[in-house]
């Protein structure tokens, strides 16, 4: 399996536990599609980004979205020679995506340049950052990363490399930084290393696994860093890659299941998507995406 085929698994699964409401996310996903083919962002312009999420929860959810004219607007960006990491990744798992659907697939000239812009990105420590010419990786930058080498069969990676980088990213107390600059772990950074880990097949270290599972908080859902209870807020980001991450680690979820099932029914939205927070006054594909993420990975296989 592939990041983006476990993570579109869990959110397919998503939908037997939404009933009748999966109806109304597929509604709120086929008012997020703009006329150009992209899906909008919190400020209604389309965004490579926001698309992947929309794109991916509307193929698990079988929402009638025309598909191609998502194509038509993912073509615009041709190799993505623009494009940051982030837009760069969202540009390819979209391509991905619709390649069976839209008879899309990539020729042999744009997945080399599509290649080509991803070791842009590559740092001189062997992992890689979400800019250029870096000295040392990001755990998330060597996330991205690996999923564009997966959905491009990309066969030379250089795990060690990759492994290396996130290795130096473990902070004494078990979690992982995203960066160097940074001095705390966090839980998204922590969930991306533990599936860079589980996915190049490399040792689990059981202190981050502990770690992760203590950011689960008492009331449901996870929190971005260690913090007192007093001023713990658990948020939608950082709940799902936490679930995710925990899920393929082989972590048993029944003690924390149905409190994070109670605190992702509070973040549901009448209108078919989640907020990423309790304070969020907006829906959008992203956390609506995380939604059906954490809530396919609690109602199990």
């Amino acid at each position: 399996m592939t990041i983006r085929l476990d993570m579109r698994r869990a959110v397919t699964k998503a939908a037997e536990a939404l009933g009748d409401s999966v109806e109304a996310v597929r509604e709120f996903l086929g008012r997020h599609l703009n006329e150009d083919g992209g899906f909008r962002g919190r400020d209604g312009k389309s965004d490579l980004y926001y698309t992947v999420f929309g794109l991916e929860a509307s193929l698990a959810l079988k929402a009638h979205i025309p598909y191609e004219r998502v194509a038509g607007y993912l073509h615009r960006f041709d190799a993505g020679q623009s494009l940051d990491l982030v837009h760069l990744a969202s540009l390819v798992r979209c391509r991905v995506n619709l390649t069976d659907i839209a008879r899309d697939a990539f020729d042999s000239g744009t997945r080399r340049a599509l290649i080509a812009r991803l070791m842009e990105f590559r740092a001189r420590d062997g992992g890689f950052s979400v800019s250029g010419g870096a000295e040392r990786g990001h755990v998330y930058g060597s996330f991205l990363a690996l999923g564009v080498c997966q959905d491009l069969l990309v066969d030379d990676l250089d795990p060690a490399g990759v492994l290396g980088s996130v290795g130096s990213l473990q902070m004494p107390d078990g979690g992982y930084s995203n960066e160097p600059t940074m001095t705390v772990s966090a839980t998204a950074a922590t969930a991306a290393a533990v599936l860079i880990l589980h996915y190049l097949e490399a040792p689990l270290p059981m202190s981050a696994v502990q770690w992760l599972a203590a950011r689960a908080e008492p009331y449901g859902g996870f929190s971005a860093i260690p913090s007192g209870p007093d001023l713990a807020i658990p948020d939608l980001l950082s709940t799902a890659t936490a679930l995710h991450a925990l899920t393929l680690a082989g972590v048993d979820l029944d003690e924390i299941r149905e409190r994070n099932l109670d605190y992702l029914d509070g973040l549901w939205d009448v209108q078919g998507g989640f907020h990423g927070h309790p304070a969020d006054d907006v829906l959008d594909c992203e956390y609506t995406y995380y939604g059906l993420l954490s809530l396919g990975d609690l109602v199990g296989p």
